[in-house]
């Protein structure tokens, strides 16, 4: 097979190139489509609900799974669609890169987010910024900053939320934007690669021409127990 007609994105859901399980199974969900206990916080925008872009998006999430590949991935509900701002922490990544350099690793969960949420209080108002669909790959949509001037903004509000916070991701600055609709439980075979990149490519056009501006809240602090649900604690506002 001619794996060059294939985006990068998809080649990393191929099966035969990518023998080893996926990143997170086993632990953040297992073979059912069923959520583990995951407990952590996050910064993230949900999707606007009852919105345009909840519309369009929810349509093509069905997309996903109308493909015949579909039970090999596990979905979260279009409820809990965001796009993630700043990684924030997660019971069962703790190690300096991943936790604030000043607080104990073994400070639990509840505390963390209570502390965190106290500094996040102090965090500037700061730019609003507008996001648009970039691709779409087999996990959901990558997306970024309508604009340059969006894009610069975003990674602005990043390195802010960073710098207040006390630790930096190894992938803090390469890091994609992106909304998760799904967690592949099974990658995919060869013969499912042709009719996955032709959805995949179809998706991200028509949501580019649907909303070419997504329709998201502002950022919000959350708390969340698993992938099913993210609880807003703290929502950031945008300078006029």
């Amino acid at each position: 097979m001619d794996f060059d007609v294939f985006s990068p994105e998809l080649l990393k859901y191929s099966k035969s190139l990518h023998p080893e399980p996926p990143p997170h199974f086993g632990r953040r969900y297992d073979r059912s489509s069923v959520f583990q206990p995951e407990p952590g916080n996050t910064i993230i925008c949900h999707v606007a609900k009852a919105s345009q872009t909840q519309h369009a998006i929810a349509a093509a999430r069905q997309k996903y799974l109308d493909m015949p590949e579909a039970k090999q991935f596990a979905f979260t509900p279009i409820s809990s669609l965001h796009m993630t701002l700043f990684q924030g922490i997660i019971e069962y990544r703790r190690s300096r890169s991943f936790w604030p350099d000043d607080i104990a690793l073994d400070t639990p969960i509840d505390e963390m987010t209570e502390i965190m949420g106290e500094r996040l209080k102090a965090l500037a108002m700061r730019d609003p910024f507008k996001v648009a669909v970039t691709k779409a790959r087999s996990s959901g949509l990558l997306v970024d900053g309508a604009t340059e001037a969006d894009r610069k903004t975003m990674r602005a509000w990043r390195n802010a939320l960073a710098d207040l916070l006390g630790y930096r991701h190894p992938d803090h600055e390469t890091y994609p934007f992106h909304i998760t609709f799904a967690y592949a439980i099974e990658r995919l075979a060869d013969e499912a690669l042709p009719r996955w990149q032709a959805m995949l490519d179809a998706v991200a056009a028509e949501l580019r021409a649907e909303v070419p501006v997504l329709e998201l809240r502002p950022p919000a602090f959350c708390a969340f127990g698993d992938m099913n649900h993210f609880e807003e604690l703290l929502v950031f506002e945008f300078r006029s």
